[in-house]
């Protein structure tokens, strides 16, 4: 299994920015996918999920209404689509895997940094 991570990037507050995750090594369509993030000097945390079609999604507190998470099952790849960006925003983010039938993400890309200036 492998999570390529790609995307991130310097920019403004309110700007706009999208994450691509490249999945390989699995059957894409049966794992959950998921993004979360890693800012400086902090423990890691959930930013959204998607369900296996892409027909659910769900968000964190803190990123509802500016994040949206999308997967594309044929390209093997998922997308974290930010806008409004917020310094409190600046972080590594990471996507997940996880199996249908597993409980845990055991699958992790390398993360890409993401960095928003005031």
């Amino acid at each position: 299994v492998q999570l390529q991570a790609s995307g991130g990037g310097l920019v403004q507050a309110g700007d706009s920015l999208r994450l691509t995750c490249v999945a390989s090594g699995f059957t894409f369509s049966d794992y959950v996918m998921a993004w979360f993030r890693q800012a400086p000097g902090k423990e890691r945390e959930f930013v959204g999920v998607i369900s296996l079609t892409g027909s659910s999604t769900s968000y964190a507190a803190s990123v509802q209404g500016r994040f949206t998470i999308s997967r594309d099952n044929a390209w093997n790849t998922v997308h974290l689509h930010m806008n409004n960006l917020k310094p409190e925003d600046t972080a590594v983010y990471y996507c997940a895997a996880r199996y249908k039938e597993d409980s845990s993400y055991n699958s992790w890309g390398q993360g890409t940094l993401v960095t928003v200036s005031s």
